[in-house]
């Protein structure tokens, strides 16, 4: 078997026309994995009133972070895929969940390479419904359909891997070392509680009380996405030495009415101001590139809403984006696969 690699993110518009964000944005809120009610109610909601409202405002937020290359988070997509490309002998591909750059078409593309074993990455630390799952049960959609003879592996969730944690680690260390910071924010984005219910495979042993996320041994862990942002935190704090009071976790980009995971960021910012934190830095674990979420929503609103409550200084911290040593994990976790020296991330 010929094998060949394909990353896969979240995806974006193809420019900050309000067409073209309408027409992304249409496809990810349609997402039965993204809003998880009745396509009866998910049509109303996002067919009768969000696209109905909501693309011109996030059309100016995206202009507001667009490079002249193009979405950010496609270029540093891309700037990685050929790093990881430069490390291992066998095909790297790149598609998007959402958007043009598909992964139909990042799968055509390997196919008419030859290649008929795919390893799945899906660019994401920790698992959730609306990322990692959603593309790979479509990635299986596609192959029964127009793929029949392509074989599949995917890497899991690898928010607790050594290797990741210690460049996650190092892209901290490397921007607040010279910073008196006061507070380091954990920001990862919020899903609702009700995803976690869902990915609950102890059969309801999750009481949304935080308290679990901490017990070793859960068998819902695996596919616990406030668990994994927790450790996610927890070993990046270990690592970096950092103390007690001195960082915490947050959940941003909530949507509509239900109850999302909390602590909400812009709410843990606003009140950090209030409460006299003059210098703050924030990271966005759960993401591996820069894009909308992190380049205005976090990096522009948060620093607004930071100073409109007295707060000074507030540092946002990049994601891993092309880094050369997350490169270097990415390309070592294909040619182990490759050579089948060890089951991929075990």
């Amino acid at each position: 078997m010929s094998k060949g690699v394909l990353l896969v993110n979240l995806g974006s518009p193809d420019s900050t026309d309000p067409k073209d964000v309408k027409k992304y944005l249409g496809e990810f809120l349609m997402d039965p994995r993204v809003i998880d009610v009745p396509l009866w109610a998910r049509t109303l909601l996002v067919k009768g009133i969000i696209l109905n409202t909501r693309p011109k405002k996030s059309a100016a937020a995206y202009k507001k972070i667009w490079w002249d290359e193009g979405s950010p988070l496609i270029v540093l997509s891309e700037r990685l895929q050929k790093k990881v490309a430069e490390r291992t002998s066998v095909p790297v591909g790149l598609a998007m969940r959402y958007g043009s750059l598909s992964i139909k078409k990042g799968l055509q593309e390997l196919h008419d390479k030859g290649v008929s074993e795919v390893l799945i990455i899906p660019l994401y630390p920790q698992f959730a419904m609306a990322t990692t799952e959603t593309i790979l049960v479509l990635a299986e959609e596609l192959r029964k359909e127009h793929f029949p003879n392509m074989k599949f592996t995917d890497i899991p969730a690898f928010y607790n891997k050594e290797e990741y944690i210690q460049v996650l680690s190092n892209s901290i260390a490397e921007k607040i070392k010279d910073l008196d910071y006061e507070h380091l924010l954990f920001s990862y984005h919020g899903v609702p509680e009700r995803h976690i219910r869902k990915s609950d495979v102890s059969n309801g042993n999750c009481k949304m009380d935080g308290k679990c996320c901490f017990k070793k041994g859960s068998v819902q862990h695996e596919f616990c996405y406030r668990h994994q942002c927790e450790i996610t935190t927890v070993q990046v704090a270990k690592k970096l030495g950092l103390k007690n009071g001195t960082y915490s976790t947050s959940f941003q980009s909530r949507l509509g009415f239900d109850p999302w995971l909390q602590p909400y960021t812009d709410r843990t910012i606003e009140r950090m101001g209030k409460e006299g934190i003059k210098k703050m830095a924030i990271v966005t674990p759960a993401f591996v590139s820069d894009c909308l979420e992190t380049l205005e929503e976090i990096a522009m609103e948060g620093e607004e809403i930071f100073h409109e409550v007295g707060g000074k200084e507030f540092t946002t911290i990049p994601c891993l984006n092309d880094r050369d040593d997350w490169s270097d994990i990415l390309g070592n976790w294909v040619n182990n696969w490759v050579e089948a020296k060890t089951p991929v991330l075990k």
